[in-house]
């Protein structure tokens, strides 16, 4: 099992699209949302994912175990039926930035006009080049986590 060590933070502006080699259209449901554990079922590119992560690690809000498993994309499609009420759907945009790589998500449905920046990380404490599309980060903050939107989407929250 793998221990996912990402950051994450809201962005400013759109320039990060002239930036992207790549986009990906992305729906995904959560099964479980415990706060112990979270079981996600995604499509991507017409490839199914199941996914359990663990609670975080730390007062960070940063590290936590994951493990994922490629399935069938047709079962995939089933269990989406499984998930809690709102499915995640969002575009998902690759940003190199230095030696790093964003994953910036775009959210769309029900959490239209959220737009979210993940970077994975090494180690906690590495050093990053921030972009100037960058903003605030949201390590840690339960409520943006996909799985939270699964339950409390972000056109609600206002």
């Amino acid at each position: 099992m793998n221990i996912e060590k990402e950051r994450k933070f809201l962005v400013r502006n759109s320039t990060y699209k002239k930036y992207a080699k790549e986009q990906t259209r992305i729906v995904q449901g959560y099964i479980s949302t415990d706060p112990e554990r979270s079981v996600r079922i995604r499509i991507r590119d017409n490839r199914g994912y199941i996914t359990i992560k663990g609670k975080t690690t730390g007062s960070s809000g940063i590290s936590r175990p994951e493990w994922e498993k490629e399935i069938d994309p047709g079962e995939a499609g089933q269990l989406l039926g499984l998930c809690k009420p709102y499915l995640v759907e969002k575009i998902r945009y690759i940003v190199p930035a230095g030696q790093h790589i964003f994953e910036v998500d775009e959210f769309l449905g029900d959490n239209h006009g959220l737009i979210v920046a993940e970077i994975e990380i090494e180690h906690e404490d590495e050093g990053f080049e921030k972009p100037s599309w960058l903003g605030e980060e949201v390590s840690g903050v339960s409520r943006y986590y996909n799985a939270a939107l699964s339950s409390h989407p972000y056109n609600l929250w206002k």
